[in-house]
């Protein structure tokens, strides 16, 4: 990116080319005989023989202008455009050749299907002749491509070749269309070229697919007067493609086809003007012996010969016109620069590529320069994405040696840092390179790859180690073509090639936040973003060069900190400095944050806050993507006159050339009355983030830069280059952009491995059983087991690639020093205290993603017990959970919805379980108390999962993975966290006892809202399951809401889990319902025997609702079962009626029988005979322990024994002394100061979640006891 004329001080301004009647006769640079044998010799005369040499004029630089405007002339082709009929040169007709929805590209070649089935055709057709053009797919997915007539009509269901007169291939569903449909070609992928052939002298259409014909397609087809055909195509939602009508070179001609818009006669210009200056680079003048030497132009050195430099301004002045168009570019100087490459070698062994750049430095204006390279760019892209996959990848290789050399200016795309997988094995050379395949064929009772098979036989362990020589073999080719990318960004990198302009690193980096917000700011139009596959590759690239970098600066500056130990500093997330466009910030809004926390960016980083700008006026200023367009000022500029102050960008001289809108967006600047639109905010922030200077990203003279406003808690040390972090800041927003969801997209080879490995052995296993006398099964089966043998070898040599490029150690790595860097810099923002709000909630969202990737995305072959230092990163990241899940300064319900699932999949695992007990006592007893805040006003659901699972495997019969009634099926994902085995933390248990005994009221209100919540779930799940009875009991065919069903099951399991922590709660605290010392202990005791009684009736009794649910056996009501709930029922009463004091063990009786709703035979029915058809403990041996039965066998033998006292001391209760609320209990309580009555339960329960009178609604001041009078 080295500015122009960085190499010499001399211009093409330089030179004069007309006549250079000034200089003497005797030239003062060769003699007049050298001279004209070397012009002669250099533009050689095509009519001119070699007899006639003799007798030629003599030529000099007086006269070499006419002599090559005659030598370009001679010969000149004439276009010939007979057989075709429109406009030159050929485009997409997006005025009125189309149908549906589309996104039509600048150059009106690239289209976007934006509709259900939309369809475009081209300006030209053609009528006779035989005439070729190429589309360039850019997705794989439904297109029908081909040839249309004039009276061809589509519609969103119908397209090219639905219609008689129109003819069309389909490589995703691999058919041929014209009305009918038939089986023809093969299937397409992202990257191929397909080429459409029609010959119109013998009526026939054929397809290539990348140069390979697929044969004719159509033959007989309709021509004479008034037909003509048009390329066109019909494509899908979201598909898109490339044209090549001619304007480029065809990547795959053929001689007896025309391209629509061949540049002929430029062509042959460009061909003889590049012989010209081969003739230059090839040709020495000895001036002593007088005389023209023959060398190799390989080693030709631009010394600045004023001959040399007189004669190539000459050929310069018709060439570099020609280099601004990209068919001559691409055709013409392509070929020859990749030509020097054609003999293998670094570029480094190719200096001539350099000095021919300097020339064109040299020789070509600055707009020509720009141009030219751009093409040439875009071209290499074009070369590099749509070639070929082949064994070496050379291909690959080629076009991406050429950027080496060539310093441009702009980061045109992310796609030379893309490595394209194929999904046609064969042709990509998989099969050499890999020809033996592998796959697992291990696996244990749930379906899961054992690691380390015990039984491995002899021909599988060489299989496998054959397969794994083949996977390095393939990696280290891949790796060639990784360090080309990685040296392309080094490049880019580079911070010290400074000359006249900006040095490179920092014209990349303000490229690449353009990219960034691009990308951010159109999350809702998935077409106009950058493929979430080559934000991938460039992401892994980007790390690795940076790192490099960062090293790099470590060794000249050893104050700083290495890569290893990056962070990003929290200054960058207030002070300004790097824009963020419309990211949620963890604290809300950024107009918000600044408004309420101006005094602690004051007090804490020396940032003033311009009144002005927080200062709301209207609706519209509180906008936030105004107040994100405001964000682009300094902090401290002040308000003019009311009206915004006028960025001095603004003023700049690159106003002008840069767009016609920005006169638009000044006046809008300076009228802020008028909110900007969508696009003007765009274009005034990309304005802003492309005019920074390297002093406002480095700093200089005590500016700090990027790092402006280093708060107290923030150490005073250098880090690294400030234009480093902010790279390093692009990559972690980078990853939650889009590559993390891809990472998890490309899991799903894997996936098809297993399955497909898994059927080959189910079928395999089959066949060996199969009996002899039914040939016809075991046919069957062997056609079945081949075909799962074919697909696995195929998958098998696919996901040897895709580990290559995708999964391998490196890139994991990769992503784990992705997580350490956000582990980091959460960190740092979050010692600053209130600051912590502005930090953008992606940094949370990746490292919680990365650590998931880690985890569940990576080949097992690379553990992450083998990363450096991840125990502790791993306590450190468990840290980061425990404290924010709850944290108050974080205001998003997503994120916090995510922090709360992430802690809740963190405590499934034993391994990350150990981690969070690893975190310092405080965070941890902290992380308990929030966890045990009441229920009400926020999301429950995720807390009460994270209490069951620290609690799972103590329980009573809770020691399960899977319910024993769901055994026999396969689970669908046997890596879900909620069939991980269990591992409950009696740390953590612990303290949840201490803080539940310490603090009556908190108890008093957890269990206040975990009761609430019971009561809710259960009604809710009964009052759908008599739904669901009744809609499968009517006689016509109906049909139950799979929705229902699902939120049926969730309410069911929200009850269980409700009643697990209640048993948790009981067997870790029972004092807090058997202590009646405590103030709220005996209406909870009440509150928690009503609940059990309730539940017990519906689920025990015999033939009931629940029973004729369970036995529907309704899919998605699979965890619905007697098992679950009653078992956790019956933990909490033997705990409190079994295990307990004999004090409280007699208070829970008596409360318990006390009941209305108690009856005996529910407690009976849980040690049923072991019927299939009745539940019973005794049928789950391999659940519930001997001592358990026992324990339940004497809590009968208890209740039993209780209820008969109960029985005979109860005396009968008249209707009137009842209380009028629940008719259940004497009336033994009575309100201040309305004098109403009801029993103490009903008030007590009332009266935690509202004051008011049940009858009156007068805020009720006091509640005294109340017995009847004894002459009542």
């Amino acid at each position: 990116m080295s500015s122009k004329g960085g190499g010499t001080a001399l211009t093409r301004r330089n030179y004069r080319l007309a006549s250079d009647t000034d200089k003497p006769k005797a030239t003062g640079i060769v003699s007049e005989k050298l001279l004209s044998d070397y012009l002669h010799h250099v533009f050689p005369s095509t009519k001119q023989g070699p007899a006639l040499a003799s007798l030629r004029k003599p030529l000099g630089f007086q006269d070499l202008g006419a002599h090559l405007e005659r030598l370009l002339s001679e010969g000149e082709p004439t276009e010939d455009s007979k057989g075709r009929l429109g406009p030159q040169p050929v485009v997409l007709d997006h005025t009125s050749g189309f149908e549906g929805l589309l996104f039509v590209d600048d150059d009106l070649l690239g289209v976007i299907g934006h509709s259900n089935f939309s369809s475009i055709r081209a300006t030209t057709c053609v009528y006779k002749g035989k005439w070729a053009y190429e589309v360039l797919i850019s997705s794989q997915g439904l297109m029908q491509i081909g040839w249309c007539t004039l009276n061809c009509r589509f519609n969103q269901e119908e397209g090219v070749g639905d219609t008689p007169d129109s003819y069309a291939y389909d490589g995703n569903r691999v058919r041929k269309w014209n009305v009918t449909t038939t089986n023809y070609g093969k299937s397409w992928a992202a990257g191929d070229i397909v080429s459409c052939l029609i010959d119109l002298d013998e009526g026939t259409i054929t397809f290539c697919l990348n140069g390979q014909s697929l044969g004719t397609a159509f033959t007989n087809i309709k021509m004479g007067p008034g037909i003509a055909y048009f390329p066109a195509i019909s494509l899908s939602f979201k598909e898109s493609v490339a044209f090549n009508f001619g304007s480029r070179p065809l990547r795959y001609p053929l001689k007896s086809m025309q391209d629509f818009n061949p540049p002929t006669a430029d062509l042959t210009k460009a061909h003889k003007l590049l012989g010209f200056i081969k003739n230059v680079l090839s040709t020495a003048m000895d001036t002593q012996e007088e005389k023209l030497i023959e060398k190799d132009c390989a080693g030709w050195r631009l010394h600045g010969e004023p001959t040399v430099l007189i004669t190539l301004a000459h050929i310069f002045n018709h060439f570099a016109p020609l280099m601004c168009k990209v068919y001559l570019v691409e055709d013409v100087l392509m070929n020859f620069l990749l030509g020097i490459l054609e003999g293998g070698g670094s570029v480094d062994e190719h200096p001539l590529i350099q000095q021919l750049l300097d020339l064109f430095w040299l020789l070509m204006e600055d707009y020509e320069v720009n141009e030219c390279l751009k093409q040439l760019m875009m071209s290499l892209l074009r070369a590099y994405r749509f070639s070929p996959i082949i064994p070496d990848l050379g291909f690959q290789v080629r076009p991406l040696s050429s950027p080496l050399r060539n310093t441009f200016d702009v980061l045109r795309s992310v796609v030379f840092f893309y490595i394209k997988t194929p999904l046609r094995v064969k042709e990509a050379g998989l099969e050499e390179l890999i020809p033996t395949t592998w796959w697992p064929t291990h696996f244990d009772k749930e379906g899961k790859d054992e690691r380390e098979p015990k039984d491995e036989s002899a021909d599988e362990r060489l299989r496998r180690r054959a397969y794994e020589r083949g996977c390095q073999r393939l990696k280290k080719r891949i790796e060639v073509v990784e360090e080309l990318q990685v040296q392309i960004l080094r490049l880019l990198l580079n911070n010290k090639d400074k000359t006249t302009g900006e040095a490179s690193r920092y014209i990349f980096l303000n490229k690449f936040r353009k990219f960034l917000q691009e990308n951010a700011s159109n999350r809702g139009h998935p077409t106009a973003l950058c493929p979430p596959e080559y934000m991938v590759c460039f992401l892994h690239r980007l790390i690795t060069a940076v790192r490099a970098c960062w090293d790099e600066g470590k060794r000249k500056n050893p104050g700083s900190i290495n890569s290893e130990e990056a962070y990003v500093p929290p200054q960058l997330f207030y002070n300004g400095k790097v824009d963020y466009f419309d990211l949620q910030r963890l604290g809300g809004l950024l107009s918000h944050l600044k408004k309420t926390l101006k005094d602690d960016l004051a007090s804490k980083a020396n940032i003033i806050i311009d009144p002005a700008e927080i200062q709301a006026t209207s609706m519209d200023d509180l906008d936030e993507d105004e107040e994100s367009g405001a964000a682009q000022r300094p902090f401290g500029a002040a308000a003019m006159g009311g009206a915004l102050a006028r960025p001095s960008w603004l003023s700049s001289p690159t106003l002008g050339r840069a767009n016609r809108f920005l006169s638009t967006a000044a006046v809008s600047l300076m009228t802020p009355r008028r909110p900007l639109t969508q696009p003007e905010k765009v274009k005034v922030r990309t304005l802003a983030v492309e005019q920074r200077t390297e002093e406002d990203i480095e700093g200089s003279h005590g500016n700090d830069g990027l790092l402006l406003g280093r708060p107290l808690e923030e150490p005073d040390q250098p880090i690294a280059d400030k234009s480093l972090l902010e790279i390093v800041d692009g990559i972690v927003m980078m990853y939650n952009l889009s590559v993390h969801q891809q990472l998890g997209k490309m899991v799903v080879v894997s996936d098809d491995v297993h399955e497909y490995a898994v059927a080959l052995k189910d079928t395999e296993e089959k066949i060996a059983r199969c009996p002899a006398r039914r040939p016809d099964i075991l046919e069957e089966l062997q056609k079945s087991q081949k075909v799962f043998a074919e697909k696995l070898n195929h998958l098998s040599r696919r996901l040897a690639w895709i580990n290559a490029t995708i999964y391998s150690k490196e890139k994991m790595l990769d992503v784990y020093w992705l997580l350490c860097v956000c582990i980091r810099t959460i960190e740092h923002a979050d010692n600053t205290g209130s600051l912590f709000a502005f930090a953008p909630e992606f940094y949370l969202n990746v490292a919680m993603n990365a650590y998931s990737a880690l985890k569940n995305y990576f080949s097992p072959a690379n553990s992450m017990e083998e990363l450096p230092g991840y125990e502790e990163n791993l306590a450190q990241l468990a840290a980061i959970l425990a404290k924010h899940f709850a944290d108050p300064r974080i205001v998003g319900t997503d994120i916090k919805d995510s922090l709360m699932q992430a802690l809740a999949s963190y405590v499934c695992y034993p391994q990350s379980l150990r981690a969070v007990e690893r975190i310092p006592e405080e965070q941890r007893v902290a992380m308990m108390r929030n966890l045990l805040a009441p229920y009400e006003q926020r999301p429950w659901a995720q807390t009460n999962w994270i209490l069951v699972r620290l609690w799972r495997g103590c329980g009573f019969g809770y020691r399960y993975t899977r319910l024993p009634h769901l055994l026999k099926t396969k689970p669908e994902d046997a890596n879900l966290p909620s069939l991980q085995k269990p591992c409950p933390s009696l740390l953590l248990q612990r303290h949840m006892a201490e803080l539940l005994s310490m603090d009556k009221d908190m108890a008093a209100s957890f269990l206040n809202s975990v009761l609430n919540q019971l009561n809710w779930a259960f009604s809710e799940f009964i009052g759908m399951i008599q739904e669901i009875q009744q809609a499968a009991e009517r006689p016509e065919r109906n049909f139950v809401d799979t929705r229902q069903l699902k939120v049926c099951a969730t309410c069911f399991d929200l009850s269980v889990s409700l009643l697990r922590v209640l048993e948790m709660t009981v067997t870790l605290v029972p004092e807090i319902f058997l202590d009646w010392s405590r103030p709220s202990a005996e209406l909870l005791l009440r509150r928690l025997a009503q609940l059990l009684n309730q539940v017990l009736n519906r689920v025990t009794a015999e033939k009931n609702l629940f029973d004729r649910v369970v036995n529907l056996r309704l899919p998605g009501l699979e965890s619905v079962d007697h098992y679950p709930i009653l078992v956790a029922v019956t933990g909490i009463l033997v705990r409190i009626l079994v295990d307990g004091d004999r004090q409280g063990t007699s208070r829970a009786a008596s409360v318990l029988l006390s009941d209305p709703c108690f009856q005996l035979h529910s407690i009976q029915h849980l040690l049923g005979e072991g019927e299939r058809k009745h539940f019973s403990l005794h049928a789950y041996t391999d659940y519930i322990s001997e001592e358990e039965k026992q324990k339940v066998e004497l809590m009968l033998a208890f209740l039993t024994e209780e209820s008969k006292q109960a029985a005979a001391s109860t005396a009968p209760t008249s209707e009137e002394d009842l209380c009028p609320i629940c008719y259940a209990h004497s009336i033994s309580a009575i309100f201040k100061p309305c004098s109403h009555k009801s029993c103490k339960a009903c008030i007590n329960q009332h009266l935690m979640n509202n004051k008011d009178c049940f009858f009156c609604k007068a805020t009720i001041t006091g509640v005294e006891d109340y017995s009847k009078p004894a002459n009542s």
